[in-house]
């Protein structure tokens, strides 16, 4: 049996947890927002519109903030149409997704949501068909207190105090040439830089994300980062970074390994924007908002071109999760973490029904995929100090990878009450694998709670008859003594192992299979 050993110390730091790593994504796209977060006559809908029992859910996943509205959507999206008396706003052709936009939801409908479910929102301005007079505007509407046409339109609206919103996106994944408005590299900085700086004149607290690449494998990949930070690295604070993972396209193992990808992905990216910061003699260093990521089934996805324009029964790219995907969901997730240094922000796409972690019915109940579940214990325990460990345990090679690690970890500290999480994926599909955690520079270190997420037939999935098929349970394999602790992992599973050490109260730290 291999055994996978880590060793966890106060003196080897990664860097602080940004809570907005914990972010999430809501695009007008198939069931997203209409009967997903909002569907007015539904028998949990709130005075607004929107489904409480989603919002529940969505507490419970405990994300931090929301990207919006797109995504390829914002591409050709018109902010104002979705401001004013609902019953007077326009119904347009979404080029993106082929769908009627009804623009029963907008800016201030959502901002008022987000307040709702404790998120911050992140905005997207388009940069495909609009420029910089439409993201300024966008930005007054917004953040203005009052006094001027636009800040004073937003009050007759009903949006009295300003939305505040502090992070926004110019444009999105404007290297592709399904994106309305694709651009060279060339072309978008300059219109990035532009932008940046108009809006900056308007709202100088802003932080400002640029595009960068859609996947790693565009044929532009670092070159368009190169080029577009050349242009506008001193007026935004990130680079955006987008990655899927389909399991349908590579063999198991491999797809069970797609965190190594992700991982080259934001190496390559920091490398190169550090590359531009140091030509242009610059004390300053971006970090990444990988604001996409998920796993997608995307080789089910015949296309944007095969779709048809519709405005009843929307579906859109609701793949159903199994054990599998969580597995690769959490370890997409220590990736992350273990960049705690340069990603400051990270939304899985999407929230509600499109490639999500809820799914609902319209007019019908709502209910946690599998891939919920790795998301809410890494949102709700991963906080404070992330520590470098260095898994030492055996090594594979798949098809699409070299030198995969069965076992991937990754350990935060909570310096305020001492509390550790330690995140882990056991990635064979054959063996139970002893995890060893070397916890001497932790004194007195006990076990606050253990919990797993696996199951004997990983293929399983949640579903709206069976919604509790899959989800965490206790893991007893777990020992305590002489400054280790131990773990039996499972195959394919998931693992949260929490602990005290002396200077912490164990009883005042909660238990998530308790609550």
């Amino acid at each position: 049996m291999p055994v996978a050993a880590i060793t966890l110390d106060p003196a080897f730091r990664v860097g602080t947890v940004d809570p907005r790593v914990f972010g999430t994504f809501v695009e007008h796209m198939g069931r997203c927002v209409y009967t997903g977060i909002y569907e007015p006559g539904h028998a949990t809908a709130d005075a607004d519109g929107f489904r409480e029992d989603v919002l529940g859910l969505v507490r419970e996943l405990g994300p931090t903030a929301v990207r919006y509205p797109g995504g390829n959507f914002v591409s050709g999206y018109r902010w104002e149409d979705g401001i004013g008396p609902v019953n007077e706003r326009p119904r347009r052709l979404d080029l993106a997704w082929r769908a009627i936009e009804t623009n029963a939801v907008g800016v201030d409908e959502f901002t008022a949501w987000c307040r709702r479910a404790r998120l911050d929102p992140i905005m997207a301005v388009n940069l495909g068909t609009r420029g910089v007079q439409e993201a300024a505007d966008l930005l007054e509407y917004c953040n203005h207190p009052e006094g001027t046409a636009l800040s004073d339109l937003r009050r007759s609206n009903g949006a009295k105090e300003p939305h505040d919103i502090k992070v926004w996106c110019l444009g999105n994944e404007l290297d592709g040439p399904w994106q309305v408005g694709h651009k060279t590299p060339y072309e978008y900085g300059r219109l990035a830089a532009e932008t940046a700086r108009a809006m900056r004149m308007v709202d100088p607290r802003i932080e400002l994300v640029a595009c960068g690449s859609s996947n790693s494998h565009m044929p532009t990949f670092a070159t368009w980062e190169a080029t577009v930070l050349e242009q506008c690295y001193e007026l935004v604070d990130y680079v955006s970074l987008h990655t899927y993972y389909d399991p349908h396209i590579t063999d198991r193992d491999s797809f069970l390994a797609s965190s190594l990808d992700l991982e080259w992905m934001i190496d390559s990216i920091v490398a190169t924007a550090d590359h531009v910061g140091a030509r242009l003699s610059s004390q300053k260093r971006l970090r990444l908002s990988v604001d996409e990521w998920n796993v997608w089934h995307q080789s089910r996805f015949e296309g944007q071109d095969t779709l048809e324009y519709i405005d009843e029964d929307p579906s859109l790219i609701e793949d159903v999760y199994d054990v599998h995907d969580a597995v690769v969901v959490g370890s997409l997730l220590i990736t992350l973490l273990r960049h705690a240094d340069r990603v400051g922000i990270a939304c899985q796409a999407q929230l509600v029904n499109v490639i999500a972690p809820i799914l609902t019915r319209a007019g019908g109940p709502a209910w946690r995929q599998t891939i919920f579940y790795p998301f809410a214990d890494a949102s709700r325990w991963a906080r404070g100090q992330v520590l470098r460990v260095e898994p030492r345990v055996e090594k594979h090679s798949t098809a699409d990878h070299d030198d995969v690690p069965l076992v991937d970890a990754v350990a935060t500290w909570d310096e305020e009450d001492g509390s550790l999480t330690v995140l882990a994926v056991n990635r064979s599909r054959e063996e139970a694998v002893p995890l060893e955690i070397g916890t001497r520079a932790f004194p007195g270190t006990s076990l606050v709670d253990a919990s797993v997420l696996a199951h004997d037939d990983p293929t399983t999935t949640n579903t709206e008859t069976a919604p509790d098929a899959v989800r965490p349970r206790r893991l007893d394999d777990v020992t305590v003594e002489d400054g280790r602790v131990t773990a039996l992992l499972p195959p394919v599973s998931w693992t949260v192992l929490r602990l005290a050490s002396r200077q912490t109260d164990p009883s005042a730290v909660p238990n998530r299979l308790e609550n």
